[in-house]
């Protein structure tokens, strides 16, 4: 976690009172960096600063950290548009300081964490169903605005039940964390990873065209076709593939620009995929969907 203090020197004496934790980073940055803020990352921001400076902040933003502003008086005119807020009159008790300052930072904390439960999948922590549509219906809209593609990339675990059947399910729990790792270490920061169903992946690609998804894909294909998964009490590495199904917006297939159709187009890709054999990669293509 990290406090960013806010003062006209870039030295306030608050730094000195705060009594913090070993996993706790303090950082001070003086008012002429304050429209940098959001690159610091914090989780507690303290604004050392003039309320009329501090009033211009807080009136055009929403800050998705908690907020401590000391002053002389409680300021009943301000508005804060923060995750949580506190202010602590000057001048200040250390005691009351660090008792604020903690309790805003474990505010900030359960409540990352419950927005984290809500939209990550416990078991692999990649992004669930819910987040998906939601961040696939913005980058096709972003797609159409500015003319840029986004793919859609589904995989499936070939076989996935034969490993739980023959190991058990903590093994096929191994398998699924070591394949979420794997595609983590391949996505970009931009790209989207989410775990859509038992085990089944999709990568979300922006700015990127069916014929780059296609090499992303096949590179993960092949990484996974040579990965060692040797189960406890064997001897020799059980044999993992995927196969993978593609759609991307805009297409020459004329997509419908939502993300449902994007994804049921890609599952079809799927599909394809195992009929054939599996361990393979397929486009899709509505000459396929009757196949």
């Amino acid at each position: 976690m990290n406090i960013v203090i806010f003062s006209e020197s870039g030295k306030s004496k608050i730094s000195e009172l705060l009594e913090l934790d070993d996993e706790v980073e303090l950082r001070e940055f003086s008012a002429d960096e304050l429209e940098n803020y959001k690159q610091y990352n914090p989780s507690l921001l303290i604004l050392d600063l003039d309320l009329t400076k501090i009033r211009e902040f807080c009136a055009v933003r929403k800050l998705e950290c908690s907020v401590l502003i000391p002053s002389p008086i409680i300021p009943e005119d301000l508005t804060v548009r923060a995750l949580t807020y506190d202010y602590i009159t000057t001048p200040i008790n250390q005691t009351e300081l660090n008792v604020r300052a903690k309790a805003l930072l474990k505010t900030y904390e359960t409540k990352k964490n419950l927005v984290k439960s809500a939209i990550c999948d416990e078991l692999t922590g990649l992004y669930n169903r819910r987040y998906l549509h939601h961040r696939l219906d913005a980058e096709i809209s972003r797609s159409k605005r500015y003319g840029t593609p986004v793919s859609c990339l589904l995989i499936d675990i070939d076989y996935f039940k034969i490993v739980n059947d023959m190991y058990g399910y903590e093994w096929g729990d191994i398998l699924l964390k070591k394949i979420a790792k794997m595609l983590s270490a391949l996505v970009r920061k931009e790209d989207v990873l989410t775990r859509y169903g038992d085990e089944e992946f999709i990568v979300i690609l922006p700015e990127t065209t069916e014929a780059q998804a296609r090499i992303f894909a096949e590179r993960f294909r092949t990484d996974v076709e040579k990965m060692e998964f040797i189960p406890a009490n064997e001897e020799e590495r059980h044999p993992i593939t995927v196969s993978g199904g593609i759609s991307s917006f805009p297409s020459e297939e004329d997509i419908e620009e939502d993300s449902n159709t994007l994804i049921r187009y890609a599952e079809h890709a799927l599909y394809n995929a195992k009929q054939n054999g599996k361990n393979k990669i397929v486009e899709f293509s509505k000459m396929n969907l009757g196949s």
